[in-house]
C-alpha cells in the first residue's frame, strides 16, 4: 500500500462521520477508513430498539451507503484489524502484515464488551449486545412466550428489556442498584423508570447480582447471589463497555479513562487524534470527561476532522442523549457525575417532568420525559434553554494547555 494522507481507524459513527466530514471540508488527499467489522459503518442505537424489534432495516442504520464512500474517494478496508501503531514512523501495521503510512491518524475504535464475570457465561443462549451480529443472534432467539433475563439496567439493559417485552417475551431484569440508571439519573428519576418497566410487565430484581448461570449446553436458569433461581430461555447482559484503547496505549499515548485528548481531539502523540467512545476529552465547562452516546460520536468525529485540517474551535458540545423505552423518550442535556440537589418540575409518577441536577447551586444537567423538547431541535424548548445556561456558566475547570502537537 502506498500513500501518505489521512487514515481513520474505526468503522463506527465517529470514524465514518469524520472521514465523510474531511471530504466535505475539502480534504483532497488520500483518505482510508479501516473497520474491524465486515459491515459498512452503522449506528448502534437501533440495535437495542427498532432493529431488535424488527421494525427497522439494517440499511436505515448505515452512516452512509457504499456508493457515498466511492463518490468521495474514501478507501474502505472493512473486516480489517490493526495490529500496531508506529507513531515514530507514522505508520500502522495491519494484522495481515501490511503497512499503511499516514500524515495524520484518527483513532475511533470505540468500546469493547466487558467479559461476563460469572460462571456459565459461555453457554448457548447467553448474549451481550454491541454489534449487529449480536443483535441478529438475540432476535433469532427472542420468540414470544419465551422467558428472557436481562442483566444490568443501564441504558442498553433498559432498552433491551423494553424491546423484548414489546416482542411478547416474559422479562426479568436484574441490577445491583436500588433503581435502574441510579448512577446516571439518581434514585428519584430511576424510580420513575422502574415504575415504567413494572407497569409494562417487566419483573425487576433490584439490589441483586448474578452468582452463576446454569444449563447443560444452553442456559436454563440464572442463580442470583441471594440464592434465587430464575428459569429462562435466554440471557442478555448489558453490563457496559470499556474503551478500546489498546492500540494507542501500546503506541505510548496518555491514557486514563480512555485516551486523553485536548479540546481539539489531539492525543499526546504527534499527528494522532481520537474521537468517540475512547476519547477522554478536555471540555471547557465540565473538565475532562468521556461520553459514550450517539450524539457525542457524531459531533466529536466531525470536530476531529475539522481539527485535523486546522479548522474549527475547540470541541465544546454541551452533551445530549436520548433513550427510548416502550412509548416513552427520555431526553438528557449536560453532564453530571455527582450532584447535591435534584429539582423536579412536573410529575415523576406520570412520566411528565423535567429534573435539574445541581451542585453547589450550579446547574449541570437536566433530564426530561414528556416535556422540555428535544435539545437538538431548532425550536427553543426548555431543554435547549438549559443547554444554553450550562454553556454560559463559569467553567468547572479551565480547559487550557494542549497535550498534543
Amino acid at each position: 500500500m502506498t500513500g501518505d494522507g489521512i487514515v481513520v481507524v474505526g468503522g463506527g459513527l465517529a470514524g465514518a462521520g469524520a472521514a465523510l466530514e474531511l471530504r466535505r471540508l475539502g480534504f483532497a488527499g488520500r483518505l482510508t477508513l479501516i473497520g474491524a467489522e465486515a459491515h459498512l459503518p452503522y449506528i448502534r442505537p437501533p440495535l437495542s430498539k427498532g432493529y431488535l424489534r424488527g421494525e427497522e432495516r439494517f440499511e436505515d442504520a448505515l452512516v452512509a451507503p457504499r456508493q457515498e464512500y466511492g463518490r468521495h474517494d474514501i478507501d474502505l478496508l472493512l473486516g480489517t484489524a490493526v495490529a500496531r501503531i508506529d507513531a515514530s514512523r507514522l505508520r500502522i501495521r495491519l494484522e495481515d502484515g501490511g503497512e499503511l503510512p499516514y500524515q495524520q491518524l484518527l483513532v475511533a475504535t470505540g468500546g469493547r464488551k466487558r467479559r461476563l464475570p460469572f460462571a456459565g457465561s459461555d453457554l448457548d443462549g447467553v448474549y451481550d449486545l454491541r454489534t449487529v451480529d449480536d443483535c441478529e443472534r438475540i432476535r433469532t432467539n427472542a420468540q414470544p412466550g419465551r422467558h428472557a433475563v436481562v442483566i444490568g439496567l443501564g441504558f442498553i439493559g433498559c432498552e433491551v428489556a423494553a424491546s423484548l417485552r414489546m416482542l411478547g417475551l416474559d422479562v426479568t431484569a436484574l441490577d445491583p442498584g436500588p433503581v435502574p440508571l441510579a448512577r446516571v439519573l439518581g434514585t428519584e428519576v430511576g424510580a420513575a423508570i422502574a415504575h415504567l418497566h413494572r407497569s409494562r410487565g417487566v419483573k425487576l430484581l433490584l439490589e441483586e447480582g448474578v452468582e452463576r448461570l446454569e444449563g447443560s449446553s444452553s442456559v436454563a436458569r440464572v442463580v442470583t447471589r441471594s440464592g434465587r433461581r430464575i428459569d429462562c430461555d435466554l440471557v442478555v447482559a448489558g453490563i457496559g463497555i470499556e474503551p478500546n484503547v489498546d492500540l494507542l496505549k501500546a503506541a505510548g499515548a496518555a491514557v486514563s479513562d480512555g485516551v486523553d485528548v485536548d479540546e481539539h481531539c489531539r492525543t499526546s502523540l504527534p499527528h494522532i487524534f481520537a474521537a468517540g467512545d475512547i476519547a477522554n476529552h478536555l471540555h471547557p465547562v465540565f473538565g475532562r470527561i468521556r461520553v459514550e452516546h450517539w450524539n457525542n460520536a457524531d459531533r466529536q468525529g466531525k470536530a476531529a476532522a475539522a481539527a485535523m485540517l486546522g479548522r474549527g474551535p475547540g470541541y465544546d458540545y454541551v452533551h445530549t442523549f436520548w433513550s427510548d423505552q416502550f412509548d416513552q423518550k427520555l431526553e438528557y442535556v449536560g453532564y453530571a457525575r455527582r450532584w447535591d440537589a435534584i429539582e423536579v418540575d412536573g410529575s415523576l409518577a406520570s412520566l411528565d417532568f423535567i429534573a435539574r441536577y445541581r451542585s453547589s447551586g450550579r446547574l449541570l444537567a437536566a433530564a426530561a420525559i414528556g416535556r422540555g423538547g428535544d435539545p437538538e431541535a431548532e425550536a427553543e424548548g426548555e431543554l435547549k434553554k438549559i443547554a444554553t445556561e450550562i454553556r454560559e456558566a463559569a467553567p468547572l475547570r479551565a480547559a487550557s494547555g494542549d497535550i498534543g502537537d
